[in-house]
């Protein structure tokens, strides 16, 4: 590979550029700079995943670039209302959740609690979860021995500076820009490869690896063919409104995450913006009616609905195209997973690069992984509508659709004795799994005979302390407003 192209000038083409840049530096990589289109979820949704911090460090950016330069804030995780009738809400956030008493793992313990009667929320165990609850905020701590040494934050981005600084970065790493609007492609009559690209001004582009960032429409990738996987039957929601209304004085480092009868709202904070969404299913409620009852939460008008066909492409990559975000995989932000997978796919294209020839044996693995990964993660969004309780006709659809095979594996082994598979290629740490899965109501019917070596009191005291330590350590901390306003000013020095 001596040239490649990404078609794409959001922040998910420049990311791209500049992964490629800074891991392969012998690359000529050139960007043709397309507007992000509105349906380009990757692009849009400014929650992130914890990974991204590891992108950043990555290609060679730290914590600050983001915080600083691009106005970003953090974010430790999402609360969960209204998804099961009768239960209180909860939240997933991005940390151990409790510590091992004897031999068996702590959920274990809160589930045998559980079943003898009553115990305190599993988030309660989550320090993670209790300081985003709060609205405080500190970096992990350096020692392991520490509550607050173990959990991971996401970012809350700004979407004018952030594609900005990651265009600045990679421009400074050697990506050319190379502006003209894209008119279409050239295949080669005898390979199918893409031969060039078709500009506006009449010129052609050609290159040895075209990367697809133009968002659903895959304007690359799609003139190869249109495979498709649809999971519409798992994740109903094919509807997306969004708004973005003025920030607050202190931003939660907690998103919300609000069950509806037709779908699911959120709310998600931040120093630039507060940001608005529904995702809903269009036969149980009207474009009006949603845009209605987000603008009666949002207090502005929503901007157009985004039609949202949720899937994936079996193959990403094909020939001499490779399709990243959006143009692989299209699902709703329930987890924030969007710009993830394309961060994902992105750390692998760097990893597999093959030769000009695209081998196809090496292509096919490229395309499992991602498979095996972005497969876990529909399994994971859909488990909040499998295990859902709510009456309404959507939910109780989705709660008699039969899961897809390794969701239904998922959660009956958990059902059964509170285990969990392994997975190779998963988003998803196993902390993460149970708090959904024991936020949404699953308990597990046995408990497993490891815990038989601690009794049921001497569980609750280890508990106990587990909670009151928490409970006692994040009043303490600094909110996440004033971690932001200390990180500015230590900057300025």
């Amino acid at each position: 590979m001596r040239d490649v192209v990404v078609l794409g000038g959001g922040l998910l083409g420049w990311s791209a550029a500049a992964a490629l840049r800074r891991k392969l530096p012998a690359l000529r990589v050139t960007v043709i700079p397309l507007p992000p289109p509105p349906d380009a979820l990757a692009e849009r949704i400014g929650s992130t995943l914890p990974s991204i911090v590891a992108f950043h460090r990555d290609i060679g950016m730290s914590d600050g670039d983001a915080l600083l330069r691009a106005n970003c804030s953090v974010r430790l995780g999402t609360e969960f209302q209204h998804w099961n009738a009768g239960l209180p809400s909860y939240v997933h956030a991005y940390d151990r959740y409790g510590q091992p008493l004897g031999t068996a793992s702590f959920h274990i313990h809160w589930a045998r609690q559980a079943r003898l009667g009553s115990t305190p929320p599993f988030d309660q165990y989550s320090p993670a979860a209790a300081m985003a609850r709060s609205g405080r905020f500190v970096l992990p701590e350096t020692d392991p021995a520490s509550p607050f040494a173990h959990f991971e934050y996401g970012l809350a981005l700004n979407p004018v500076a952030y594609p900005r600084m990651m265009r600045a970065y990679a421009q400074h790493l050697g990506a050319i820009e190379h502006p003209g609007g894209f008119k279409g492609v050239r295949l080669d009559g005898e390979t199918g490869f893409i031969a060039a690209l078709a500009l506006d001004d009449g010129q052609e582009i050609k290159a040895d690896l075209f990367v697809d960032c133009s968002g659903p429409r895959a304007l690359l990738r799609g003139a190869l063919d249109q495979d498709f996987e649809d999971w519409s039957r798992w994740l109903p929601c094919d509807r997306l409104l969004l708004a973005d209304a003025a920030p607050v004085a202190e931003p939660s480092p907690l998103d919300r995450a609000i069950a509806h009868g037709a779908g699911w709202r959120w709310v998600a904070q931040s120093i630039s913006r507060t940001s608005h969404g529904f995702a809903y299913a269009s036969s149980e409620l009207s474009d009006d009616k949603a845009a209605r009852t987000l603008r009666g939460h949002a207090g502005i008008d929503p901007q157009p609905p985004i039609a949202l066909r949720q899937g994936r492409r079996p193959q990403p990559w094909l020939r001499n195209c490779v399709a990243l975000g959006d143009a692989a995989t299209m699902v709703e932000p329930l987890e924030w997973t969007n710009l993830h997978l394309a961060h994902s796919a992105i750390d692998r294209l760097v990893a597999m690069m093959p030769d000009r020839d695209c081998a196809a044996v090496e292509l096919w693995d490229y395309n499992r992984q991602c498979a095996a990964e972005t497969d876990r993660v529909r399994d994971f969004l859909a488990l909040h509508y499998a295990t859902s309780q709510r009456d309404e006709s959507l939910w109780r659809r989705m709660r008699d659709t039969t899961p897809p095979a390794s969701l239904a594996h998922t959660m009956r082994l958990f059902a059964e004795r509170g285990r969990l598979p392994f997975y190779e290629d998963e988003t998803f740490a196993r902390d993460s799994w149970l708090a959904v899965l024991l936020g949404q109501g699953l308990i597990p019917r046995r408990i497993d005979p490891l815990i038989d070596a601690v009794p049921p009191a001497q569980s609750e005291q280890g508990m106990a302390a587990m909670r009151e330590g928490i409970a006692r350590l994040v009043p303490s901390l600094p909110t996440h407003a004033d971690f932001l306003r200390n990180l500015q000013r230590q900057a300025a020095r």
